[in-house]
């Protein structure tokens, strides 16, 4: 069974932990008990609990609301949800000031002590995702912008003068793989600059429409309100709100729902957003920086995408070329990925590629772009057996029928054993980040391409450890 969530019960009736351990077990979750309070902020930091299920009434010298206090003094990452007999609301209110999540008066209800369980569980998940916000830091020097054709140049410069302009509103188009996230965050980095402040101090927020379900899109982008669903038990904002004072990156909007469009068109014009189930509405100052690999002109003309939406974002847009319209930057870009791998897997000696293997890296045509490319010199390094990467560390796909479309060169689909063995982990690791490339990391089309399930597909990414 999935493990829902960590909870520690401190009680000091044995007969009340035992009941709410077996409830809270049955619905997934992991419990632990204690019936004293010796030793608890020790056993708390070995054990790592999401929440605690504190007794305010514990019997001895010390209660439920002075372990409250102790677990903040120690900062402890756990949301504290109070036990009481007592029926006024004197104790409740003094455990809400010390810090604690939420409370249940006992006799309890087991529905109502899930309820608050996970909603208390969603606060931990709140407070994880602000933290890796707040903790998080754009290393800029490993997103370069590596190339030295005059199409790069002019694009950087172009974008540099946009993003010191303030501009409010960018639209980013290229195809998949091209590096559109990665311009996005230097412009990010630029605008920030210009204003005095350091740019990994303020929000970055990336939202790839194409990974959100539709149930949740919206409630995930503008937030919601207690109540405004099913599962909504608290108040919670949403990617726009977290990146006030920041840029929202807004990945494939081409794909965005015909609904959301006409929302988001609003919030483009007077940058207020209304939470789910809220009567509100939120000023938010964020830029915003939208991408796509489609082309929203013929989106547009074949009713797919709204035309008032698309004049908006296009006013301020840029086109990232595709990797094979540059070829002058292939061998820059894979020296540049060499150095970082050679960190990454200890491959100090490791000095370049021969003059064949470079060769045959710029004559191909890169349909997954400078993502694919990447994901080829990682493959290359980890195989390497020598000071250079020869021919035969490239992967077979990039031979002579790699300029060919896949759909052609899949006529005769036959992998040749190299005579010193190959490790089928590596195998299936390295089609999965094909697949993924061309897919535009979209996992259902990635699945499709690799003759699998979905949900397949999602458990070897997992096994693997893939991003």
């Amino acid at each position: 069974m999935k493990i829902n969530g960590r909870i520690f019960l401190l009680d000091d009736d044995e007969l009340i932990v035992t009941m709410l351990s077996r409830a809270l077990r049955n619905e997934g979750f992991e419990t632990h008990v204690q019936t004293s309070s010796d030793d608890i902020i020790k056993k708390m930091e070995a054990w790592h609990p999401n929440v605690i299920l504190l007794d305010i009434n514990l019997g001895e010298d010390r209660n439920g609301l002075d372990i409250l206090a102790e677990i903040k003094a120690n900062e402890l990452d756990v949301q504290v949800v109070m036990l009481t007999g007592d029926d006024t609301a004197e104790s409740a209110i003094k455990a809400m000031k010390i810090g604690a999540a939420d409370y249940l008066t006992k006799p309890f209800n087991i529905d109502e002590v899930i309820m608050v369980v996970k909603g208390a569980l969603e606060k931990v998940k709140l407070n994880d995702e602000v933290r890796y916000l707040r903790k998080s830091r754009m290393d800029y020097a490993h997103h370069e912008m590596v190339g030295e054709s005059q199409v790069l140049k002019d694009l950087i410069e172009n974008a540099k003068k946009i993003a010191t302009a303030g501009v409010p509103t960018i639209l980013i188009t290229g195809e998949s793989g091209t590096g559109k996230e990665v311009l996005a965050r230097y412009m990010h980095y630029w605008m920030h600059q210009e204003r005095g402040e350091n740019p990994e101090d303020v929000p970055y927020i990336a939202v790839n429409c194409t990974a959100l379900p539709d149930n949740l899109i919206e409630s995930e982008l503008f937030g919601h309100t207690k109540g405004a669903f099913t599962d909504a038990r608290m108040d919670k904002k949403g990617m726009f709100e977290l990146a006030d004072g920041g840029t929202i990156l807004l990945d494939e909007i081409g794909d965005m729902r015909a609904d959301l469009q006409s929302t988001f068109l609003r919030v483009l014009e007077n940058r207020k957003i209304r939470r789910l189930g809220g009567t509100v509405d939120l000023l938010v100052d964020v830029n915003v920086i939208a991408t796509t690999n489609r082309d929203l002109k013929e989106a547009v003309a074949v009713k797919d995408f709204r035309e008032d939406l698309f004049f908006r974002l296009s006013t301020f847009s840029m086109h990232l070329p595709p990797l094979r319209s540059r070829r002058e930057d292939i061998s820059l870009l894979a020296r540049y990925f060499l150095e970082n791998f050679k960190q990454k897997y200890a491959k100090k000696d490791l000095e370049g590629f021969t003059s064949e293997a470079e060769k045959r890296l710029i004559e191909y045509n890169w349909p997954g772009n400078v993502r694919e490319l990447k994901n080829v010199v990682e493959r290359c390094v980890v195989l390497a057996n020598s000071e250079l990467i020869s021919l035969e560390n490239v992967p077979l796909e990039l031979g002579a029928e790699g300029d060919l479309p896949f759909v052609e060169r899949r006529k005769n689909p036959r992998l040749i054993l190299p005579e010193e063995g190959i490790s089928l982990d590596d195998v299936e690791k390295d089609l999965i980040r094909q697949a993924m490339d061309r897919a535009g990391n979209n996992q259902t089309k990635a699945a499709k391409l690799l003759n699998m399930s979905y949900d397949t597909l999602r458990y070897q990414i997992k096994k693997y450890n893939l991003k």
